[in-house]
């Protein structure tokens, strides 16, 4: 491990020209697997950890604790991986974001995320009803204030595009610059325009995007996001979507009778990818003759 904190790599390659892919992982397999392809940091998704532990969709119902043992896996399984850690909405009231934003930054995560969305939400999968904006603000500078221990990046989002309109969502950015975050997140922008509000209200800061496929909000290429402005994209879907069809893909092959499904990695290659030969070499000063 580098002897530079996470905080001061990610600022570092945040930093750098271009736009920073995020893939989301849950677990240290994904933690390794997104580290061994070569990208340097990851976001710890909440949707993906509520799909890992509980099989279910991302409606709240995921707590600090498991999302928490999440990171420590990610952690352990990729130590170098710069990690911006899905802190929801801080679990409760400031006083709750400062315990959060705490604890990932002792534990090594380079950033954490903090919205403004209520909870425990209505009984509904649709819309998420957001905190009023000022108590929206004390919760960002209490993330704000509790970074300074560590020095761990505060990206704040805010989910109120969809149920207050466009220039309340704008004017929740402007005030989050304001109050010191280092990153910015204008959940489900409708547009090409309204994406270049968010990021011109962000003042030079970077801007964080969902850029998965299939959800009511704009979702631009690679390509076309860094041309809007945006510095950082994550894709919650990138691997769990493959995984969860490569598992169905897995299951349809035992119920017809073979041994493993055509696209399975071939045995070798699944122990190396799984660590086995690493395994013997660090075990090897150990071994009693």
């Amino acid at each position: 491990m580098t002897s530079q904190s996470a905080p001061d790599r990610l600022r570092a390659l945040l930093a750098e020209p271009g736009l920073v892919i995020m893939p989301a992982v849950w677990d240290g397999l994904t933690a390794k697997l997104c580290f061994g392809a070569g990208f340097k940091t990851a976001f710890l998704s909440g949707s993906c950890v509520a799909a890992s532990r509980l099989g279910g969709p991302d409606l709240d119902l995921i707590s600090f604790g498991e999302m928490f043992d999440s990171f420590n896996m990610v952690r352990g399984a990729a130590p170098d991986l710069l990690v911006l850690a899905d802190g929801d909405h801080g679990y409760g009231n400031p006083m709750n974001v400062q315990r959060t934003v705490r604890a990932y930054g002792r534990a090594g995560a380079a950033a954490v995320l903090i919205e403004d969305k209520i909870t425990p939400r209505a009984l509904t999968a649709a819309g998420k009803p957001c905190l009023p904006r000022e108590e929206a603000r004390m919760k960002i500078r209490a993330a704000v204030e509790a970074a300074k221990d560590s020095g761990i990046l505060v990206l704040a989002r805010t989910d109120c595009r969809p149920t207050q309109g466009i220039d309340e969502a704008v004017a929740r950015i402007e005030m989050y610059v304001e109050e010191g975050a280092d990153i910015l997140f204008l959940d489900s922008p409708a547009d090409d325009a309204e994406i270049k509000r968010a990021v011109d209200a962000s003042k030079g800061r970077p801007h964080f995007a969902v850029l998965s496929p299939g959800a009511p909000r704009a979702t631009p290429s690679q390509v076309e996001a860094a041309r809007l402005g945006f510095k950082i994209g994550t894709y919650p879907t990138g691997m769990l979507s493959p995984a969860a069809a490569g598992m169905k893909a897995g299951l349809a092959a035992l119920k017809a009778g073979e041994a493993e499904a055509k696209g399975a990695l071939p045995p070798a290659e699944l122990r190396t990818t799984l660590g086995y030969p690493d395994y013997d070499t660090k075990a090897k000063p150990f071994i009693v003759a």
